[in-house]
């Protein structure tokens, strides 16, 4: 599933608009990467837990060498599958039922429909095609003569 697919998905389920969905969906994202990127853990119960995590410096293997290296310290970006999330996925919780029927508004009136006269259809009969034969090259017809 793309974001386009989710953007629609969340408007089908909610009845919100797709642009009213879209701007849902893009404000969810801004709000976890701007916490996440000032170093909050951003936690969504029963889905995932966003964090920004720094490691420390330490040593390591080459293991093609066997040789002892340092390893720099980095700043790595960490998504965990909590509980909930797990347990669908795998199957062991039933998924969430989703509406992919557009909900539609009963509080709008129906409109009444005005009986208009058909106008008598008139037939046109298609234009006949032309079939053009196409002459022999004359470069073909001259090398034809001079063998003779």
């Amino acid at each position: 599933m793309k974001k386009r697919d989710l953007i629609q998905a969340v408007a089908l389920h909610t009845g919100l608009s797709n642009k009213e969905a879209a701007k849902a969906v893009e404000g969810t994202i801004d709000v976890i990467l701007a916490n996440v990127a000032k170093g909050e853990v951003v936690n969504l119960s029963g889905f995932a837990k966003f964090a920004k995590i720094k490691r420390p410096a330490r040593q390591g293997r080459n293991p093609a060498t066997g040789e002892t290296i340092q390893i720099k310290a980095k700043t790595v970006a960490k998504i965990t599958a909590l509980k909930g999330f797990k347990d669908i996925a795998l199957g062991v919780a039933p998924a969430p039922k989703l509406n992919t029927k557009p909900i539609v508004a009963a509080a709008a009136p129906a409109k009444k429909k005005v009986a208009k006269k058909a106008a008598p259809a008139k037939k046109k009969a298609a234009p006949a095609k032309k079939v053009v034969k196409k002459a022999a090259p004359k470069k073909t017809v001259k090398k034809a003569a001079k063998k003779r």
